[in-house]
């Protein structure tokens, strides 16, 4: 059995192409009509390239191949970044999707397909259910830019009795301050200026401190855990004096440009962890979307056609640095 649909690929000029693709279905693929997509930074750096764009797809199950257990007709479900994996391997016995060095990765494999589309093929075990608890138009920017940011709060060891900053009230951000504060810690929201003060506060920050032009930060207690969700990286100098013993850094800025720097001497005298992450793998996803359904958490979302148009707009907000936080790209 084969299906076809449209999808929305990517161009040497930048310009939002439209197109079909073809696939033949294997004896577990779902097909999935896609209702919503999340734009995340991600997709700007593929914006160029000849692919189907987009990678924070949800929407509702269309098919099922004969060999699929777990999805019928009209489920909601989603996916993200990774569509496969070996399966073998060290990362994969330890249940690290993103770590499989054969991982199919957006971006990488796959390129036909993306969340930028009519629908999508995705394997069974790759497809991710969506309570009805959850609004698929809030699920799209949870299925890479939620996961990020909940997969270290959630495995690294954080406790409700830390301390929690966050560097950056942005797409990430306002999403890793709701996640923090639901699990009972406190959040200190770092940002460049007082604009989105209330905003931070209304997810439920307890402090909240402007940086630009600031050599110091005075805090009354010290952070415990400390993730940089901003676009570019920050001046460590500027927070290491206000770290705890012993606490973590998460560097989910994903800036290629530059090489993370920490003076060795507080690495060490403090003595400081800093922590890599990427994206959630599946079983953290599903831990994710059950917190989110508990605690009623929801991305603050722009709404956009899923049209050459709709996603051309959508791009230009999320560059001009005007989305509110996270753009929703709405199927037709």
């Amino acid at each position: 059995m084969s299906v076809s649909f449209t999808v929305y690929r990517g161009s040497a000029s930048g310009k939002i192409v439209k197109d079909t693709t073809h696939k033949e279905l294997r004896p577990d693929d779902v097909v999935l009509k896609i209702t919503h997509s999340g734009l995340c930074y991600t997709d700007v750096h593929y914006r160029k390239s000849d692919i189907c764009l987009g990678h924070e797809g949800v929407g509702i199950v269309e098919k099922v191949g004969p060999a699929v257990k777990h999805f019928k007709i009209g489920d909601h479900a989603g996916w993200g970044y990774v569509r496969n994996t070996c399966g073998s391997c060290e990362a994969c016995s330890h249940r690290d999707d993103m770590y499989c060095k054969q991982a199919e990765l957006y971006g990488f494999t796959n390129t036909d397909q993306g969340s930028f589309a009519s629908h999508t093929v995705v394997r069974e075990a790759f497809l991710i259910p969506i309570s009805d608890d959850i609004d698929l138009k809030y699920a799209g920017p949870l299925m890479c830019g939620g996961a990020t940011v909940f997969d270290p709060l959630y495995r690294y060891g954080l406790k409700p009795t830390d301390r929690v900053g966050v560097i950056g009230i942005g797409g990430l951000g306002h999403l890793a301050v709701q996640f923090a504060a639901k699990m009972g810690c406190q959040v200190i929201v770092f940002s460049s200026s007082d604009k989105k003060r209330e905003e931070a506060k209304a997810f439920g920050a307890t402090e909240f401190y402007a940086t630009k032009g600031v050599d110091n930060l005075a805090l009354e207690k010290p952070i415990d855990v400390l993730i940089a969700t901003a676009s570019v990286q920050p001046d460590w100098r500027l927070y290491l004096p206000i770290l705890n013993y012993r606490a973590t850094i998460f560097p989910l800025t994903f800036d290629s440009e530059h090489e993370f720097s920490i003076p060795i001497i507080a690495l060490n005298t403090t003595p400081l962890t800093v922590q890599g992450s990427a994206v959630a793998p599946r079983w953290v996803f599903r831990k994710m979307l059950d917190f989110v359904a508990q605690h009623g958490i929801k991305p603050m979302i722009q709404e956009f056609p899923m049209t050459e148009a709709g996603i051309e707009q959508a791009f230009a907000a999320l560059e001009a640095g005007t989305l509110r936080y996270r753009a929703v790209l709405v199927g037709q």
